[in-house]
Formats: structure tokens, C-alpha cells, sequence
């Protein structure tokens, strides 16, 4: 896998995750996400649908998009892991540094996972 994150995905606010359901249909979902050493880290409900894809298929596509999803360029392969509980609190300040609201702890809770994503 590269460990570069391509120039259309940088400093975006906003990606659209493709998952991939066990009949293959792809499911697409809006997301923040941070940038950190090549890597890629999003945040989510461990209950959520493309959490139980990610476990069953971890190999997921990503592009630039709106906050309604809208895919604005260029769509990469990537490869999901979710993240042990001890990997939580960087990933949380990585997303801290970009997105403001991540410090509000409403908005997300102590039971939301966190996502490394790796393009290639």
C-alpha cells in the first residue's frame, strides 16, 4: 500500500466512503476525516452499517465530496481498519486539529470507533 495520501483527497473537509455490502453493492457515506503520516482517520458509531461492511470487507473506496455526499473528483482504493480503543485518543486529536466540533463532546461519544483508512 502507498503510505502518500493523493493531492485531490488533501486538505479536503468532507470524503465519500464507499463500502461494500456482502453482495457486492457499494454503499456510499459522507465523512470527515483527518490526515495524519499518510493515513487517513474517520470517526463513526460502532453500530453503524459501514462499520459492520468494514468488518466483513475492509477493502473500501474513497473521493473527494460535499457534506451531502456528492462526489466532487477523483475515487481511490483504500483499505479500512478499525482502530484498537488504545489508538482512540490520537485519532481523536487528529481530528481535533481539523474539525473544531470534534472538541464538543456531544457530538461524538466515548463509544464511537475510530478508522484508519490507507490509499492504494
Amino acid at each position: 500500500m502507498s503510505s502518500t495520501i493523493p493531492a485531490e483527497l488533501q486538505n479536503q473537509k468532507y470524503i465519500s466512503l464507499t463500502t461494500f455490502r456482502k453482495n457486492g453493492i457499494p454503499v456510499r457515506t459522507p465523512v470527515w476525516f483527518a490526515e495524519q503520516d499518510g493515513k487517513l482517520y474517520v470517526f463513526t458509531n460502532p453500530k453503524s452499517g459501514k462499520v459492520k461492511r468494514i468488518r466483513n470487507n475492509p477493502q473500501v473506496r474513497i473521493a473527494p465530496s460535499t457534506i451531502r455526499g456528492r462526489v466532487t473528483g477523483q475515487e481511490f482504493s483504500a483499505r479500512a481498519r478499525i482502530l484498537p480503543r488504545e489508538g482512540w485518543p490520537g485519532a481523536r486529536k487528529i481530528m481535533e486539529r481539523k474539525y473544531w466540533l470534534m472538541r464538543v463532546p456531544f457530538l461524538w461519544s466515548k463509544d464511537s470507533v475510530f478508522m484508519e483508512l490507507e490509499v492504494g
